[in-house]
């Protein structure tokens, strides 16, 4: 397949996946739940925090945990009670407990309090090169407050090599401007040209496959290599190839 064949197919692929469709079977559909700004943003946060393992799994402790927030994640993140943070004692995902939900409340409720949200430290970190200093700069403010260290795996820094798929994720959703109303545009002020794919087994066997990277591991130099060659057949919207990728892994089997 030629470099433009190439395009040509996966730009196919993208009109396929990315359009209403592609909700109902994917973690988005939370932040889908609500219109506040602060809501979808705090929502797809937690969700994309979650987002790992079986899919169906991931979608019912997401929906149960929009349910223990009282279905407003803002509000509850802001003005929640001790008593309302005892309902959140018996949450789990995986590895992810209640440990590591009550301390991520504390922290977005921090973020919101004193760092101009979570848009604002995002705005703030990013440059030319792209978010990844941004996704480093995020969690130090993250965890500037009192907590276990088991909780910091479950916010990935690149600058320790790591692909750090779910908040690449997140900001897919909250960057990139959707024609086919699947991700948000939120944050107006981050281009979409700055986003990285969110490389996971799925979008990393794929993109192998169809000669876009080499490297074996799906780790910060991989995610490097496929973002490289994504901005090559979309400068401003690379990461929209991420449904052609994922829709090829997961759907198709590809």
């Amino acid at each position: 397949m030629t470099a433009t064949e190439l395009k040509e197919f996966l730009d196919f692929k993208v009109d396929q996946y990315n359009n209403p469709d592609f909700i109902s079977s994917d973690p988005v559909q939370i932040p889908h739940l609500f219109s506040l700004k602060e809501d979808k943003e705090i929502s797809g946060f937690l969700t994309a925090t979650i987002a790992w393992g079986n899919r169906k799994s991931i979608l019912k402790n997401a929906h149960s945990l929009m349910e223990l927030m009282g279905n407003t994640p803002f509000d509850f993140v802001m003005e929640h009670s001790e008593q309302d943070m005892e309902a959140l004692e018996n949450f789990v995902h995986r590895t992810f407990n209640s440990t590591d939900l009550i301390y991520f409340i504390q922290a977005l409720q921090n973020i919101y309090k004193h760092h101009n949200g979570l848009e604002g430290i995002f705005t703030k970190h990013s440059n030319e090169r792209g978010l990844q200093l941004a996704i480093h700069e995020f969690k130090k403010i993250f965890f500037e407050l009192p907590h276990q260290s088991r909780t910091q795996k479950h916010v990935s820094d690149p600058l320790k090599n790591s692909a750090a798929k779910r908040i690449n994720m997140f900001l897919r959703w909250m960057v990139r401007r959707d024609a086919g109303n699947v991700d948000f545009g939120l944050w107006e002020d981050i281009s979409p040209s700055l986003l990285s794919c969110p490389l996971d087994v799925h979008s990393g066997n794929v993109a192998r496959k169809l000669g876009l990277l080499k490297r074996k591991q799906n780790d910060a130099k991989a995610l490097l290599e496929l973002d490289t060659a994504l901005r090559k057949m979309d400068a401003e919207d690379p990461v929209k190839y991420d449904f052609a990728l994922f829709g090829l892994g997961v759907f198709e089997k590809y």
